[in-house]
């Protein structure tokens, strides 16, 4: 049948249309990769200290103490890192809020890299006494700041490029930097304790630390094409970012504290499934390398679940999938433990992939897209920032000491099972008390208030 003539043609679209389309596409890939990278560099850097601290701290920079307390004085030089996030994330919100995301991104990477190379290069206590622990602890203190920074900043640019149907499957890229970085500092650890112990404590520990420098190379070269978020230039345009981007979101802390307390169940299963299982596994009779080889599954095990929880939270909502992880992680909590007392090296993979491959990262997927969203465009850098870093603090930051000093006066793994349940309890209640958020607009430029105090403004349709 003919087309009525009446009838007026679709337009088709612009040449210019279809090339600003492209250029927007082609941003969002680049932007993801520097999520993906950016966060999988400074992740490696952190988790390589968790991993060595763990292995050999304890008698190089705390000598003379026995093991327990060795274990216990290492992961405090951990907490230390821990500590310092949340300050990291007020200062590089201020000014990412201030002054735009892309450039806080290349000082969190530099500060990072930095750091973790000169602990590379340290001396330990036989060699300047006290000093050594010193200057440890301020490192990692320059560490806690700089990742404290890295996080809001690389998931918003994510998040805020990403439109509005799919932010949660794209907010996965950044989340996937910290198994991807697990994997890596993993897979490098692994190769050195390969040594025999002594030159693995004379030099072999300092490798994993100097080979950032590769990493922080790659990460730069990446970050540096990217363009700054849209939402953020269109708040530059018109004048609207905050003054004092923490005033505004401490005067309404309801949106903050349920930003930290989600997220306190994904960080405590995350430390004390890593870096504080090596520490008791060890303990228990495990070898090194087979503590590392379930790590290095479980984080590729995490790669696969992170995207694919991200994605089915853009389909279902937010609050369900980190919601159900909480309740497999409490569930899982004492079966994994017991599969790890059970001494073979097969359940212990078995036990790190179910705790952490599948039930934390099923919480952590939804993160990224979560936090951001609860947040106005002129705070969103320092609210998402100071939520999360929040919840490393308390979840991760005292997990792994006060799992060891609990373990060590109990001699059972209860303790560390007790705590995965308690971390997932408070998340399944926090979650329970935020809005969904998977269909908001984050076209909110002029609202400086914590989208989860306000009504949703736009639904979206799937």
């Amino acid at each position: 049948m003919p087309p009525s003539p009446l009838a007026s043609p679709s337009p088709s679209p612009s040449p210019s249309t279809v090339t600003a389309a492209a250029e927007r596409t082609r941003q969002l890939r680049l932007v993801a990769a520097s999520g993906l990278l950016g966060t999988a560099v400074e992740f490696y850097d952190f988790l390589v200290y968790g991993t060595v601290a763990a292995l050999v701290f304890g008698e190089l920079f705390f000598p003379g103490a026995d093991r327990a307390v060795g274990t216990v004085a290492a992961f405090g030089t951990f907490a230390a890192g821990y500590v310092a996030r949340p300050l990291g994330g007020v200062l590089f919100g201020h000014f990412g809020d201030r002054l735009g995301r892309k450039s806080m991104l290349l000082l969190t990477m530099g500060l990072m890299g930095g750091a973790s190379f000169l602990v590379g290069l340290l001396p330990t206590y036989d060699t300047i006494g006290v000093w050594a622990p010193v200057l440890l602890i301020t490192l990692r203190v320059v560490q806690g700041i700089a990742i404290g920074g890295e996080w809001g900043g690389a998931t918003l640019m994510v998040v805020e490029h990403a439109g509005e149907r799919r932010r949660g499957l794209w907010s996965s890229f950044t989340q996937m930097g910290a198994p991807l970085g697990s994997l890596l500092s993993t897979a490098v650890v692994a190769l050195v304790v390969t040594l025999p112990e002594d030159e693995f404590a004379a030099w072999g520990w300092r490798v994993p630390f100097l080979l950032s420098v590769v990493l922080l190379g790659v990460g730069f070269f990446v970050r540096l094409k990217v363009v700054e978020s849209p939402l953020f230039a269109e708040v530059k345009k018109d004048r609207a970012e905050s003054r004092l981007p923490i005033l505004d979101v401490l005067r309404r802390p309801r949106p903050v504290l349920l930003a930290c307390c989600v997220g306190i169940g994904a960080f405590t299963a995350q430390s004390l499934l890593t870096s504080y299982l090596i520490a008791y596994a060890t303990g228990i009779g495990y070898a090194r390398p087979q503590v590392l080889t379930a790590l290095t599954v479980s984080a590729a095990v995490a790669l696969v679940v992170l995207p694919c929880a991200s994605a089915l939270s853009d389909r279902v909502g937010r609050r369900p999938v980190v919601l159900a992880g909480a309740l497999a992680s409490a569930a899982l909590a004492f079966p994994v433990l017991a599969l790890v007392d059970s001494g073979s090296p097969g359940l212990l993979i078995l036990a790190v992939v179910l705790g952490h491959g599948i039930a934390q990262s099923t919480m952590y997927g939804p993160l990224g897209a979560l936090l951001t969203e609860m947040f106005g465009t002129r705070v969103r850098y320092t609210g998402a920032s100071l939520g999360y870093q929040g919840a490393t603090l308390i979840g991760a930051g005292f997990s792994p000491m006060i799992a060891g000093s609990l373990v060590a006066g109990s001699d059972s793994s209860t303790p560390v099972s007790l705590l995965l349940c308690g971390g997932a309890a408070v998340t399944a209640v926090a979650v329970l008390f935020v809005r969904e958020s998977s269909r908001t607009s984050l076209a909110d430029t002029a609202d400086p208030a914590a989208r989860s105090d306000a009504p949703h403004t736009q639904e979206i349709s799937a």
